[in-house]
């Protein structure tokens, strides 16, 4: 392995805490399973990363109820209330994030499955985002994690070597994916796990 020299975060789940539960476990009173049964059944992940993709989100919307009438009002809920799915910064991995961005050894950017429709929202609200060199936004590109064409936009942009990149991502699957093109891959755990994984790549914060 070459020595790292550029690092590709993932935001949401690692930078950014997000998790449609904000909203909808108190919709439901608190029942899980129900919950669940409406995340698996009708606001599914693959619907919602579509929109990532750069799905029109009030088309998705529409084409959702007209599939599923009886639940409207829970299906207009999901970007409606969409904000308030938004949490706090992962304040240990900003702190890392700033480490490496301080260090000056490293390109440090971003690539991220977002929406282009809500993601000005998250740059609005956290400061941090503005430290990366750049962000590759899924929405923008029309394509999403963990298809290889994303990942090699993003080292076509940056300049990035994939043998001299990491790439953190909570995702297992988008951190594969990420390893089939030669990018080193770090499955974001917690920051304190994050900072021992980033040594033992000989990264030093």
């Amino acid at each position: 392995m070459k020595d790292i020299n550029a690092v590709i975060f993932d935001l949401g789940g690692v930078l950014i805490d997000w998790n449609p539960e904000y909203v909808y476990l108190d919709v439901f009173n608190g029942d899980r399973e129900k919950m669940k049964w409406f995340f698996d059944e009708i606001c599914t992940m693959d619907w919602n990363e579509n929109q990532d993709a750069g799905y029109p989100i009030a088309k998705a919307t529409e084409e959702r109820v007209a599939m599923f009438p009886e639940h409207e009002e829970l299906i207009r809920m999901y970007y409606g209330r969409w904000v308030e799915m938004l949490g706090e910064r992962i304040q240990g991995t900003v702190d890392v994030l700033k480490s490496l961005v301080n260090n000056n050894n490293y390109k440090v950017v971003a690539l991220t499955n977002w929406s282009h429709e809500t993601f000005p929202i998250a740059l609005e609200r956290f400061d941090f985002l503005h430290w990366f060199e750049g962000i590759v936004v899924s929405g923008e590109e029309k394509t999403r994690k963990p298809f290889p064409e994303i990942y090699e936009t993003t080292l076509k942009r940056f300049n990035i070597e994939p043998e001299k990149s990491v790439f953190i991502d909570d995702n297992l699957r988008n951190v594969e994916a990420s390893k089939a093109i030669g990018i080193n891959g770090i499955n974001f755990k917690d920051p304190e796990t994050l900072v021992e994984q980033l040594k033992e790549l000989n990264i030093h914060l």
